[in-house]
């Protein structure tokens, strides 16, 4: 591909569709994103032309329905093709999309049933088999039940007649905070926010045509929808994911995925790296070949350094390079990054006075002692943050801790 081609086209567009419809043109037989369902072997591909099709004939799924533009689409999906698919149809059809989890307990209803309200959804779009079972383990509230429901992989629906006018402001999807300390909050994210937040990854993790991306995390959260699903499709390069409880049941899948693959990209929270340092065998580790992994992201919770140095030191063997691991921090609200560590470059670690912290001071100490902390690395371009003290609204001295307070064009309503 021409490179100064592909740079003049990233200039010119302004929606996600146009990044799809230019993928379909230039190279329309490759393959966009394998699943790995059991986390170890192929169980579907799709190519770009074929995620095109596939995602034109859920928008006139949404259009049969009398889905009309800027009306909500609940995504009530596993991690799958078709959950792409579907994301992609509600774009085509200028409807908001709302991903969210399928609840696998009582406990998760509520969220659902929060988000479904606020979304003020007029379909649920879902698979065959939860639309199936629907109802057999628990059921849904009435707000939920209320609602339209749709399989969108039982029939061969026709694809989408009218041309739906999409701009740079169209809204593209509502992302929901995680609800942990009070209501699940809708983030309104344009095609324009979703666009310059992938130009940024891009910039940040310094990606290419050469880039390969392999993963886990789940698409409907901030973290595997920007990152795992669409820079992607940005970048025009593959994709090999499988399911989160296929990686929980067994974390050396992960690994075994980007050994195979040559993932240059992959990564998820903390967690995540502890979890494979644990259960992660060393006969297994023999059979790994982490050498292609240059950008290991660590995000979504505290990056611990204990981590960082157990996973680099356990899989050294591998071809594992301390100098890999990319500590970022993003959040719904400024649609994904905020900052991130530049490629090649060891993460930044200091240590700092414990008695000092609980009155919101910043000591630099080494002793054994110390807090130590891992930096999430510098702000994006095109991106302001200021740390501000949260009682007098002012910004903090270099020494004090306070509220972490962001803007730019990334940062949504």
């Amino acid at each position: 591909m021409n490179t100064n081609l592909l740079i003049d086209y990233k200039s010119q567009t302004s929606t996600f569709l146009d990044v799809l419809e230019y993928r379909v043109l230039s190279q329309p037989q490759q393959v966009a994103f394998t699943f790995l369902e059991n986390g170890e072997t192929e169980s579907a591909q799709i190519t770009y032309a074929e995620l095109a099709s596939r995602a034109q004939r859920i928008a006139g799924c949404l259009q049969l329905h009398g889905i009309q533009p800027g009306d909500r689409a609940l995504l009530l999906y596993p991690s799958s093709l078709e959950f792409i698919a579907a994301f992609l149809g509600c774009l085509y059809a200028g409807v908001i999309a709302v991903p969210t989890y399928t609840p696998q307990s009582k406990r998760h209803l509520p969220r659902l049933q929060a988000i479904c309200m606020d979304a003020k959804a007029s379909i649920v779009l879902t698979d065959s088999q939860i639309l199936a079972e629907r109802n057999r383990k628990f059921t849904y509230p009435p707000e939920i039940e209320a609602v339209l429901w749709a399989a969108t992989d039982t029939e061969q629906w026709t694809e989408s007649s009218l041309i739906t006018e999409v701009t740079s402001e169209t809204l593209a999807l509502l992302q929901y905070t995680s609800g942990s300390t009070s209501r699940p909050k809708g983030v309104m994210i344009s095609h324009g926010n979703i666009l310059h937040n992938e130009k940024l990854i891009e910039k940040a993790f310094e990606h290419s045509s050469q880039t390969v991306y392999a993963g886990w995390l789940p698409l409907f959260h901030d973290m595997g929808l920007i990152s795992n699903l669409l820079q992607p499709i940005y970048l025009g390069i593959p994709c090999v994911f499988m399911p989160p409880v296929a990686f929980l049941q067994s974390p050396v899948r992960w690994l075994k995925v980007i050994s195979k693959y040559g993932a240059t990209t992959s990564g998820g929270p903390n967690f995540a790296y502890d979890l494979c340092v644990q259960k992660v065998s060393e006969a297994q580790k023999s059979e790994l070949d982490l050498s292609s992994w240059s950008i290991a992201f660590n995000g979504a919770e505290p990056v611990r350094l204990h981590t960082l140095t157990k996973f680099a030191t356990a899989f050294a063997q591998c071809g594992f390079r301390p100098e890999s691991f990319n500590p970022c921090y993003g959040m719904a609200e400024s649609t994904l990054i905020v900052s991130g560590t530049n490629k090649s470059a060891a993460p930044v670690v200091r240590s700092v006075n414990k008695s000092a912290l609980t009155v919101g001071q910043i000591k630099l100490e080494e002793s054994s002692a110390a807090q130590v902390f891992v930096s999430n690395g510098q702000p994006v371009p095109d991106l302001e943050v200021v740390i501000v003290h949260p009682e007098n609204l002012t910004p903090c001295q270099p020494d004090q801790v306070g509220e972490i307070w962001v803007s730019g064009s990334i940062v949504t309503p």
